[in-house]
């Protein structure tokens, strides 16, 4: 070993590189400058980027937008279910992008994974598109327009936004607008969002002579990873202490691997250890598309000028995002500079934090505010009984053998709906009940069998001189999840078809035959057309109204003939829509400083050769985020405010932690990733290797 080699200092001015490394090229011919748009510094390419981005989200958010009301009324899943497979399906579109960075960064490039596998293959296109397309869009900038690829980055987010907007209001209404075999069109409602994936598919192909498309740069996700095992291993083997120290653990790299890589990977490192606390922000955000939306679905959508559907409350947070956008790029941020304050991206993205974590409160309340008003539920060995009175006179309901209590104090009147439900207290999960029915001077013993956690009608009705019961099952629980749903009781000696809509119908049997529930659109029904064998006839149902369950009881009156009595087993939604307003303005507010900002800031940290893999970290940070959902859904037990508690404390916690690190986290420059200024490779034709200008010291 030389002893001198430690202290000796060397210029070394020329070292061979392997011309695999550096293939000769002729020189490259001037550059010509690319079109722009309306003579700024805009390039025309980024009009078919942007616009191309529109439809892609339009299909991506019509889509999900219907989502968890398919699965929940659709495929009849519960809402724990829904919700998981929900993020189940938003984590792998976000888990997808690694594959589709990899691809981009090492093979195709950028545009070609974008047209030809993102667009086409949609179902995996996903992951193709989301690590490429912010990316893609921030190249066709040069280094000196470096304020213009900022703003860039607001209009594509605007444009993301536009097609949520858009399809978020347009999708809920194809599905509950339209009947599509008596129920609602979900198939058009998936279909148009694919329609719009064709247009992407055009639009983007337009663009492609005008475009610039930074080639491969090798196989750079296999690079990294070979660069950081390579790194800990050699750190592993020499860890003697007689070895000397160096200053950052990739520097073990050295041996192998060149320098330009191992300063790219350092810049890697570093902020994807600044991603870690991230994917808790997600979590939260992510659930306006289940959590919210079957929140939205035990509230009242009419508004007076305009009713909404559950799921078209979506559309606040793409409208608020094309609204706060302008308003903090243009007023908030600037007054905030004006006012002396290094508002710094990470300072924006921990401000997000919190906005989001009040949201979460915010949402806590108004779902206590919604159980508070909504009937209470049966537990076990617990059933609840109503009475419904058909008979012509008033009649007197005893319980036997449960300490006699009478169900009402009073006699219920003919054709008087008891005021609420009574609980009754069962032994077994099923058991027999013995009801003692007092009517004028007779007195009627009756039995039926009733089962735990139900609900159920007691429907006393005429039988000659005398009167007799039936036990009918009402809904399990006492939710429609959001639907308006109707059941008919036909006391007539005729059966009835009933015609709800253009392509719904239902029979009732004759002597009162009781109906299944049936789901119909919320709204006026002044004239449902009936008939029996021998007559045509209407039934004014009045208002059917949100998350409300209606008996209608089919008469026929000596004065005024047939008509339905009606009966609301359960109440409408009685708290407004509205009240999820300032849960909306908070978690879109802190998503235009978390999101919008944290794009700039992945692109403006990422070396030149890995802008898509860290775009695609930063996106599946967003998957386990989804992840953390899918988790607490299924396996926390928490009443749903108290879960909307948990994760606002626990983003509250991640936000202090990441405040912390951010704190110590310092930028990284552009000039700093572009390797050495000096660095000069000059190509000569014929059999001599290239040679590469370096200063060294040794």
């Amino acid at each position: 070993m030389n002893p001198f080699q430690k202290n000796e200092s060397k210029e070394t001015l020329f070292s061979p590189v392997s011309i695999e490394e550096v293939p000769p090229r002729p020189p490259s011919p001037p550059k010509k400058p690319s079109p722009t748009i309306c003579g700024s510094n805009y390039p025309l390419s980024i009009a078919f980027i942007v616009v191309n981005e529109f439809c892609e989200r339009f299909s991506y958010y019509g889509m999900k937008a219907v989502l968890i009301l398919y699965f929940l009324y659709f495929l009849h899943w519960n809402e724990d279910t829904s919700t998981s497979i929900y993020h189940a399906f938003s984590s792998l579109c976000y888990f997808t992008p690694i594959l589709g960075a990899a691809i981009a960064d090492s093979w195709l490039g950028k545009f070609k994974v974008l047209s030809l596998i993102g667009l086409s293959l949609i179902a995996l296109g996903t992951g193709g598109i989301k690590p490429c397309v912010a990316a893609f869009g921030g190249d066709q900038f040069e280094e000196k327009h470096a304020e213009e690829r900022t703003r860039y980055f607001s209009v594509f987010y605007l444009s993301i936004n536009a097609g949520s907007l858009i399809s978020t209001f347009i999708t809920p209404m194809l599905r509950g607008d339209v009947q599509c075999f008596g129920e609602d069109c979900y198939a058009l409602a998936f279909g148009v969002p694919g329609l719009l994936m064709v247009i992407a598919l055009v639009v983007f192909a337009m663009g492609s002579k005008i475009y610039n498309k930074p080639p491969p740069e090798g196989n750079i996700v296999a690079q990294v990873f070979k660069c950081i095992w390579f790194a800990i291993s050699n750190r592993f083997k020499n860890r003697s202490g007689d070895i000397s120290k160096r200053q950052h653990w990739l520097d073990w790299a050295a041996e192998k691997y060149p320098k330009q890589l191992i300063m790219d990977v350092k810049a890697l490192t570093r902020v994807l250890f600044l991603y870690i606390p991230l994917p808790m922000f997600w979590a939260l955000l992510d659930q306006q598309g289940s959590r919210w939306t079957l929140q939205a679905i035990r509230m009242n959508g009419n508004l007076g000028f305009f009713v909404l559907q559950p799921d078209q409350m979506q559309v606040l947070n793409p409208l608020l995002v094309l609204i706060f956008i302008p308003l903090f790029d243009f007023v908030i941020y600037r007054l905030v500079s004006k006012c002396g304050i290094n508002f710094s991206s990470l300072r924006k993205m921990a401000v997000g934090m919190i906005l989001v974590c009040l949201a979460f409160a915010v949402a806590a309340a108004v779902e206590i505010k919604i159980n508070e008003m909504a009937p209470a539920q049966s537990g076990p060995q617990e059933v609840f009984l109503q009475v419904l009175n058909l008979a012509d006179d008033e009649v007197k309901v005893t319980v036997v053998g449960n300490e006699n209590n009478s169900l009402l104090i009073e006699s219920i009147k003919s054709f008087q709906k008891t005021p609420h439900y009574s609980k009754l207290h069962l032994k077994t999960k099923s058991q027999d009940f013995h009801f003692h029915l007092k009517y004028h001077n007779l007195s009627l013993y009756t039995e039926h069998s009733v089962q735990e956690k139900n609900w159920y009608s007691l429907v006393i009705r005429e039988d000659g001189n005398s009167i007799s019961s039936m036990m009918v099952k009402d809904t399990e629980s006492k939710t429609t999840n959001g639907m308006t749903t109707v059941r008919f009781v036909n006391t007539l000696h005729k059966d009835v078809n009933i015609s709800l809509s253009t392509d719904t119908s239902l029979n009732v049997g004759e002597d009162y035959g009781v109906s299944a529930y049936r789901t119909v659109q919320r709204g006026e029904y002044p004239s449902v057309h009936c008939r029996t064998e021998d007559k045509n006839f209407s039934l004014n149902l009045g208002l059917l109204d949100f998350g409300a369950a209606y008996l209608f009881v089919i008469t026929n009156n000596t004065n005024q003939g047939l008509q339905a009595w009606k009966i609301e087993d359960i109440p409408a939604n009685k708290m407004s829509i509205a009240w999820q307003l300032p849960q909306y303005a908070l978690v879109t507010a802190g998503e235009v400083m978390f999101s919008v900002t944290g794009l700039e800031f992945s692109y403006s940290q990422a070396p030149s050769s890995m802008k898509s893999v860290l775009q695609a970290a930063w996106l599946l940070t967003i998957a386990v985020g989804n992840i953390i959902v899918l988790v607490v859904a299924q396996f926390s037990g928490l009443v749903q405010w108290a879960e909307f508690i948990l994760f606002s404390c626990l983003l509250l916690v991640i936000c202090l932690i990441f405040s912390i690190m951010g704190y110590y986290y310092v930028p990284v420059k552009t000039e700093d990733m572009r390797g050495p200024a000096d660095k000069q490779i000059p190509h000569i034709q014929g059999n001599m290797i290239n040679l590469e200008t370096k200063k060294t010291k040794l």
